[in-house]
C-alpha cells in the first residue's frame, strides 16, 4: 500500500512539474549539462526591436567558442534573451523545441518583422560609378549594399560591379571569380592613389617653384622703389 501511495505521489509530482514548466525543451534537451567552462551569454540580450538574424549570428558566434553541441545551443539559447522575447519563449508550447533548427525557425518567424526592409540583387542596379569618382569609394559603397543582400551570389556580385565600373582595364579581362575581381581592383586602387600623390605632388613644387619665381620678380622693384625715394 505504502508503494502505490508513493507512486500515485511520484506520479502527480510529475503532471504538476509538466504542466507548470516554464520552457518548451523536451526532457531529452533539458537533461543535458552544459560545459563546464561555460561563463554565461555576455553580448547584449535580444529584446525583439532589432534584427533577429543578426542576434542570432551573433550568439552562434559566441557559442562556436564553446561547443556546437545542438542540444546545447537549444539549452543555453533562453539566456540571450530579454523582457518580451523571453516572455514569448517559456509561453511555447512544452514539448515543442526537439532541435535548434527548430528553434531558429520558431524565433526567425516570430520576429521578422522587425527585420529590416530586405535588399535585393537588384539594388545594385542602381549603383554606377560616378564620373571622377575613385575605385576606392566605389568599390566601398558597392561592398556596403552587397553586404546588406542577405544570400547575394557571388556571380551576381561580379557581374553587377563589372557592368558598373567606368575603368576600362578592370573590363577588358575577364576575372575569375569575385575574390579575383576585387584584388584587380585592389592593384588599380594603388596605382591610382599613387598617380593622385604624385599629382599633387608635382602640383605643390609647382605653386613652390611659381611663389619663388614671383618673390625674385618682386625684390628689385622694391629696391629701385628704394632707391628713388632716396634720391628724392
Amino acid at each position: 500500500m505504502d508503494d502505490e501511495s508513493y507512486l500515485i505521489r511520484s506520479a502527480r509530482t510529475i503532471v504538476t512539474a509538466d504542466s507548470t514548466r516554464r520552457h518548451p525543451l523536451t526532457n531529452t534537451i533539458i537533461e543535458v549539462p552544459l560545459p563546464e567552462k561555460w561563463k554565461g551569454f555576455n553580448r547584449d540580450r535580444y529584446d525583439g526591436s532589432t534584427n533577429p538574424d543578426e542576434h542570432m549570428d551573433a550568439y552562434t558566434t559566441h557559442m562556436s567558442l564553446y561547443t556546437s553541441d545542438d542540444v546545447v545551443l537549444c539549452r543555453v539559447f533562453p539566456t540571450s534573451l530579454k523582457g518580451a522575447t523571453l516572455s514569448w519563449f517559456t509561453k511555447l508550447s512544452p514539448n515543442s523545441i526537439d532541435s535548434f533548427a527548430t528553434l531558429v525557425t520558431k524565433f526567425e518567424t516570430q520576429f521578422a518583422t522587425s527585420r529590416p526592409h530586405h535588399l535585393t540583387s537588384i539594388a545594385l542596379v542602381g549603383i554606377h560609378q560616378e564620373k571622377g569618382e575613385s575605385i576606392r569609394t566605389f568599390v566601398d559603397r558597392f561592398s556596403k549594399v552587397a553586404m546588406s543582400i542577405r544570400n547575394l551570389s557571388p556571380d551576381v556580385a561580379m557581374h553587377h560591379m563589372l557592368t558598373t565600373l567606368r575603368q576600362a582595364p578592370l573590363l577588358t579581362t575577364c576575372a575569375c571569380s569575385l575574390d579575383e575581381l576585387r584584388k584587380r581592383a585592389a592593384k588599380y586602387m594603388q596605382l591610382e592613389e599613387l598617380r593622385e600623390f604624385r599629382n599633387q605632388a608635382c602640383a605643390k613644387a609647382s605653386g613652390e617653384k611659381n611663389k619663388e619665381e614671383k618673390d625674385r620678380q618682386g625684390r628689385p622693384s622694391q629696391r629701385n622703389d628704394r632707391s628713388r625715394h632716396n634720391r628724392d
